[in-house]
């Protein structure tokens, strides 16, 4: 197999030929079609996350066919296609995992950053954390969907049932999550950078009802806010522009520091909140509700062999949506 490896933290990734990984119990051997490329790739290679296990094969919205399955798993799931998602493992015995609550889980297991993940022509899971992708016939479509869709959808979720939603940061989670609130009949109002044209046109051309900077204010309350760019200092500018009672999500599983804030703006019951990881049900949710909007993603292709290229232009805005390798 060929795979981008991480040696060190803020380093780059190398090609590297290794031999075919072999799934073990409960495991299965997947030959991936295409792995999308997420901010939280970002923070792995810049080093900003901890337990980051090198050396390190990242990526986790990794979409292919599973080749081969260790003991313990069905052969009937040879040759179907699925899904490998953020969460690559759970402990299922702690608090959490026997409260529904697995994403909290006290010994997590992490696809691509604690086991090696999807920037490679083939990658292990665990089988019980493959998602059944059979409806799905675009694997680079389907890329995004797995963390930047899955992610969006719980930061949804947990934003309550309000109309007006704000989405600050306007890249490959909140290009799926607006397609959802539009369907849903809310209405979307998208902040990105100040002087960011293109984002801007790529909100408008996705139903957003009003599109501006994240130092501007959108024409009414918002009913809730959810923030998908790591700048803690959103955090105080979305609790001004929320109703009281709203909500603000913050989606990202890295944010730099919240700056400090008069109690007035958190004051009327507003609420702020953060997203951690994933649970499978949401994925079962997610993965029904996309074909029906139906959620289309936009994506740039990147070889396998450009991994660091894909990453310096996530990091610089360079595309709008996602980045999706394909090996």
């Amino acid at each position: 197999m060929r795979a981008m490896v991480l040696s060190s933290r803020g380093g780059r990734l190398d090609l590297v030929q290794r031999p075919d990984p072999q799934p073990g119990a409960g495991e299965v051997l997947i030959r991936v079609e295409a792995c999308g490329v997420c901010r939280t790739d970002l923070h792995i290679v810049d080093g900003e996350l901890p337990d980051i296990r090198l050396p390190l094969v990242p990526g986790h919205e990794i979409v292919g066919i599973v080749e081969a399955t260790g003991s313990g798993v069905p052969n009937r799931r040879l040759g179907t296609r699925v899904g490998v998602p953020w969460l690559g493992g759970t402990c299922g015995c702690c608090s959490y995992c026997t409260s529904d609550s697995e994403n909290l889980c006290d010994r997590p297991v992490f696809t691509g950053l604690t086991r090696d993940g999807g920037f490679a022509t083939h990658a292990v899971a665990r089988a019980d954390f493959t998602i059944p992708l059979d409806g799905f016939g675009d694997p680079v479509a389907a890329a995004p969907l797995l963390c930047a869709g899955l992610i969006g959808w719980r930061a949804l979720k947990l934003s309550g049932a309000g109309h007006r939603i704000g989405i600050y940061g306007f890249g490959a989670a909140a290009h799926i999550i607006a397609q959802v609130c539009r369907w849903q009949g809310r209405e979307v109002h998208a902040f990105t950078r100040p002087g960011d044209g293109a984002a801007q046109a790529h909100a408008r051309s996705l139903g957003a009802a009003w599109v501006g900077g994240s130092d501007e204010r959108p024409p009414a309350p918002l009913d809730a806010a959810i923030l998908f760019a790591p700048v803690g200092d959103l955090v105080p500018a979305a609790l001004r522009v929320v109703r009281k009672g709203g909500r603000v999500v913050c989606g990202g599983i890295h944010m730099s520091d919240i700056p400090a804030f008069p109690y007035s703006l958190l004051w009327g019951e507003r609420q702020v909140l953060s997203v951690a990881n994933l649970t499978r049900e949401d994925a079962r949710e997610f993965l029904a509700v996309a074909p029906l909007v139906p959620v289309k993603t936009s994506t740039t292709v990147y070889k396998l062999e450009a991994a660091n290229e894909a990453i310096a232009d996530l990091r610089a805005g360079a595309f709008q949506g996602a980045a999706v390798l394909v090996p």
